[in-house]
């Protein structure tokens, strides 16, 4: 049996130290993220989530579906995701660089901060959610996947 590493070394703790490059996290094939999630994501990224998104740790972990408690408590202890959070985690990330992509292609990315414009996005009613705001949607698979799929929507020029 192969050995699994962690996909492109180094990302996690960039993230973590404030690189804020999240479109590294959107550009991961399925199989780096397979990878990341098996071998758990630290807990300290979700501060740093937090603090890239300019919201209270709170407001990310009801997005992701984490109990408060839990969640404070692996940061505090230098803890590792379980493979779950660490999916919940990796999603939010990843939307996070799908909106760096769209902007770096698609728009003039020099001075836009999408880790700041997604936490806004996410709490915005939605038409196309039945008025829903899509941070009510992250803590699922399919939920993850139908957001991403308003942010591709919003590159192609599709109603989101």
């Amino acid at each position: 049996m192969a050995h699994v590493t962690e996909p492109r070394p180094g990302w996690v703790e960039r993230l973590v130290a404030g690189d804020r490059s999240y479109e590294i996290v959107a550009a991961f094939s399925p199989i780096d993220r397979i990878i990341a999630v098996k071998k758990g994501l630290p807990a300290m990224l979700l501060s740093r989530m937090a603090s890239d998104m300019s919201i209270p740790r709170d407001r990310l972990y009801f997005w992701l579906g984490i109990a408060r408690t839990t969640a404070n408590r692996k940061v505090n202890k230098g803890e590792t995701l379980s493979q779950d959070e660490s999916e919940r985690a990796l999603g939010i990330a990843r939307l996070v660089g799908e909106v760096q992509k769209v902007v770096s292609e698609s728009g003039n990315p020099e001075g836009f901060d999408a880790a700041r414009w997604t936490a806004d996005w996410l709490e915005e009613p939605n038409e196309a959610l039945g008025g829903r705001p899509p941070g009510e949607f992250m803590d699922t698979a399919d939920g993850r996947d139908l957001v991403s799929g308003l942010v591709a929507k919003m590159q192609s020029g599709a109603y989101a």
